[in-house]
């Protein structure tokens, strides 16, 4: 209920917005509070549909994504769900063992590109879930398990690497009418002065044919 109502609340702060806009996906880093963020172009109505869409289908009985798996690198995480932060970014998973799904965005499976963001670099070594990310290869497999028990498997396709005010759009969007997952993460030197990293990973991959 809880995750419902949530839900419910970050569609209908989206709903007032009819003109393209900036969105922004941040990262948190370390113990700063600082983001940094890279800027894809979305149209919030779009959004808005895509997430009205995404309700209803948990509220009929369709299967949401629930957790992540790939076991080329010991992850098997929970999905948080997250939406727009009240900053207008794209929100961030609360705990660094955790991975979050851009849930106003396309479920994993369906045609389009769906979104998931993990950290890397926690504070006090602490281990992230996406540490290990760029040991990731071609042809490495990752499942998406959902709450009615259903597996999608995607495969690992490319790697990109972003300025972190690079414009990636790409990220978000597909018009190949295929089905994709994409990881984001940070990767890079660290500056100390604006605690954060130099670069964003971005792994891609296509849903397996079966």
């Amino acid at each position: 209920m809880k995750t419902l109502i949530k839900r419910k609340l970050l569609i209908i702060a989206l709903v007032g917005f009819t003109l393209p806009v900036i969105f922004l996906f941040y990262f948190i880093f370390q113990s700063s509070s600082q983001r940094v963020s890279t800027s894809p172009t979305a149209n919030t109505t779009a959004l808005y549909k895509q997430g009205q869409a995404n309700l209803l289908a948990g509220q009929m009985g369709s299967g949401l994504p629930t957790r992540l798996k790939i076991p080329s690198i010991n992850v098997d995480a929970v999905l948080e769900y997250v939406g727009i932060a009240p900053d207008g970014a794209m929100d961030i998973p609360k705990s660094p063992d955790d991975i979050a799904w851009f849930e106003l965005g396309i479920r994993p499976g369906e045609k389009g590109s769906a979104v998931v963001a993990g950290h890397y670099g926690w504070k006090n070594g602490r281990a992230a879930v996406f540490d290990n990310l760029h040991k990731l290869r071609k042809g490495d497999k990752l499942y998406v398990e959902d709450n009615k028990g259903v597996i999608v498997s995607f495969v690992v396709r490319e790697f990109r690497s972003y300025d972190p005010k690079a414009d990636s759009s790409d990220v978000f969007n597909s018009d190949d009418g295929k089905s994709h997952l994409n990881l984001i993460t940070c990767e890079g030197v660290w500056n100390k002065t604006q605690k954060s990293y130099s670069k964003r990973l971005v792994v891609f991959t296509d849903k397996e044919i079966e």
